[in-house]
């Protein structure tokens, strides 16, 4: 990618709406500043026109994401700013690597620096977490999934650390995909009542049902269901599921997944796990910000 890219372009690039990455970033600094804007220390401290350098750099291993987000909120601050990347999306990076280069009004950078950290090291601990999955499931034909356990106000950057660490996104909301779950099965008396339900209201939306046992799975699909979310199924029933369903229906293990087991569950044949623990439970990624020498 060439180094001439703006934030907005890099954001386009990694799927991510601009105009929604401005807006959201606009009130994380509100948060942090308050409507007027104002760092009441470095205020004191440093001129108007006082400048500075600032290096953005990795405090530990892991894996790069949101730094085009970071450059959008330093670019939300009214003075100018140079911002120069030395790493990419996605790179594995090391304690001590510089990310990023940053010029600009020192009470700009300041003022910005809480609010781009926040961010980068949030969405780094979830590419960094999403990757270990990755590279676990590499030797399988079978993808990690996030799922809707995102932190308010957060989920589309959340769901784009996923992708940058190597997992796939499932539904953004109860918008996009119709989940029939235990309450929508109870309520509707059976799995194919609700799926014929759904199915009758919404036409074109694709439909996903939860099931927890093979006489569930094998009735969802007769119901015309094309992808099944095993819930907290044990190895040896996901490996029967699959055996009877085939190729009849995509195959999502959920319920319980960790690094400790993700390959037994891949190994009965499933293709997909969703970990939750991926936006609910990451540790972020120490990244820090400093003077630059």
């Amino acid at each position: 990618m060439s180094e001439d890219w703006n934030a907005a372009a890099r954001l386009v690039a990694g799927g991510l709406d601009p105009q929604y990455v401005f807006a959201a970033v606009e009130d994380y600094l509100d948060e942090d500043l308050s409507s007027d804007r104002r760092d009441v220390t470095s205020e004191s401290i440093f001129g108007p026109e006082h400048g500075s350098v600032v290096v953005i750099a990795a405090r530990a291993d892991g894996v790069l994401a949101g730094l085009p987000v970071a450059h959008t909120v330093f670019e939300a601050m009214p003075g100018d700013i140079e911002f120069t990347y030395l790493a990419g999306e996605g790179a594995r990076i090391r304690e001590g690597q510089v990310l990023a280069r940053v010029a600009g009004k020192t009470r700009d950078l300041l003022a910005a620096e809480r609010t781009a950290l926040n961010l980068l090291c949030r969405l780094c601990g979830i590419a960094t977490h999403t990757r270990r999955f990755a590279d676990l499931l590499a030797d399988w034909n079978t993808a990690v999934l996030d799922t809707r356990k995102t932190t308010p106000g957060l989920r589309a950057l959340e769901k784009y650390a996923v992708r940058v660490g190597g997992g796939e996104n499932k539904r953004f909301g109860l918008y996009d995909v119709a989940m029939i779950k235990d309450n929508h099965k109870e309520a509707a008396g059976s799995v194919s009542a609700a799926f014929h339900a759904v199915r009758s209201a919404e036409p074109e939306v694709d439909i996903q049902v939860e099931v927890e046992t093979i006489d569930e799975a094998m009735e969802a699909v007769a119901a015309g269901a094309t992808f099944l979310l095993c819930d907290n199924m044990s190895p040896k029933e996901l490996s029967e599921v699959v055996d009877a369903v085939g190729d009849r229906a995509q195959l999502e293990a959920t319920g319980n997944i960790t690094l400790a087991n993700a390959v037994e569950y891949a190994a009965t044949g499933v293709d997909f796990v969703s970990v939750g623990a991926l936006t609910h439970s990451s540790p972020i990624l120490d990244i820090g910000l400093d003077f630059e020498e």
